[in-house]
């Protein structure tokens, strides 16, 4: 490598390289790139461990903490009441629901073995549609993966090609 300025780019004279060859020069700006990337790799260290320190984390997010515990405890107490509730009203919607199928099983004596409630022609007819649609999507599905699991019989000989082949 030539010491010496290039003529293309003109030496600037500056007060801190001053007196430095172009070497020293280059080390010394290699030196401050460095450092500077050690303390970005120093401060992304930092900023992972606060990141994964739960102490640190749990005193940054306190009120938010707070908020979601008092509402998992609102949900808590909240499924407590109404299993309370649905237990001490057990017999009465048992009741209930026993009256009602008295006047359907009068009302429709025909119909006392259904358990099921009528429901609308389209209500049905979406169910019905829906179950089709899922279990053509499921033989295809099915039908792909066996295709990429066993090889195809276009690759190994089969005795019943050679069979079609001798006729």
């Amino acid at each position: 490598m030539n010491d010496e300025p290039s003529e293309q780019a003109p030496h600037v004279d500056h007060a801190i390289t001053r007196g430095m060859d172009v070497r020293e020069q280059v080390e010394q700006t290699a030196d401050r790139i460095r450092d500077g990337l050690l303390l970005t790799l120093e401060e992304l260290d930092r900023r992972r461990e606060r990141l994964l320190d739960v102490r640190y984390q749990a005193v940054q997010h306190r009120g938010t903490l707070v908020a979601v515990g008092a509402a998992a405890v609102l949900l808590v107490g909240a499924g407590v009441a109404y299993a309370v509730y649905r237990a001490r009203t057990r017999e009465e919607r048992l009741r209930e629901k026993r009256r009602k199928a008295l006047e359907r099983a009068w009302r429709h004596p025909e119909r006392v073995a259904n358990n099921g409630e009528d429901r609308p022609l389209s209500s049905e007819l979406g169910r019905k549609l829906v179950l089709i649609f899922a279990t053509s999507l499921a033989t295809s599905v099915a039908r792909n993966a066996m295709q990429t699991l066993v090889p195809s019989r276009e690759d190994e000989p089969s005795v019943a090609g050679s069979i079609q082949k001798k006729r």
